[in-house]
């Protein structure tokens, strides 16, 4: 009887151990590269991003209200998109954690080491690059607003040390 108490209570401890089914996924990280009017430059972090169309390729990202991002793609329409790798862990609490209406992240940016692609200031070590072009806005009731893109054009650059989400659990950036 005992050792029927004692694994009922170790399934208990483990159920309760668990997280939510949308943080199971390991996604990469993403950061999205926007200027704002004054082309001051600002980028933030993704998780939420997709291709939702594959002819044409459209990309879906969905970007936190109240941010300089948000305020950036209302008068803009090209954006990069960046697929960060593991060397770029060291920028999420900046660039995910503190918004650029807050701090200034341009400056922040140019303290590291970027590279142009194209007509835009990216980041270095990124395993690809995405242009896209602003399509679409769908203002929900939700804490994010969805944004779909356009495919423009896209460089990869490595396939492999690609930035997760368990990667920044492990590190305890997040969660």
């Amino acid at each position: 009887m005992f050792s029927e108490f004692t694994s009922n209570f170790e399934n208990v401890k483990l159920k309760l151990n668990m997280r939510r089914p949308w943080n199971i996924i390991n996604l990469p990280i993403y950061s999205l590269q926007t200027v704002d009017s004054n082309g001051k430059l600002n980028m933030n972090i993704c998780t939420y991003v997709s291709v939702v169309s594959m002819k044409p390729k459209i990309y879906s990202i969905a970007i936190y209200y109240a941010t300089k991002t948000i305020e950036n793609l209302e008068n803009s329409n090209n954006v990069v998109l960046q697929i960060l790798s593991k060397d770029n862990i060291g920028l999420v609490k900046t660039l995910g954690k503190k918004s650029g209406v807050k701090i200034d992240k341009d400056k922040y940016l140019r303290k590291q080491n970027l590279l142009k692609w194209k007509d835009y200031e990216v980041l270095d070590n990124c395993c690809a690059l995405i242009e896209l072009k602003k399509s679409d806005c769908i203002k929900n009731h939700g804490d994010h607003a969805i944004y779909l893109f356009d495919l423009v054009s896209s460089k990869t650059i490595k396939e492999n040390d690609i930035l997760t989400f368990h990667d920044l659990v492990e590190q305890k950036i997040i969660l």
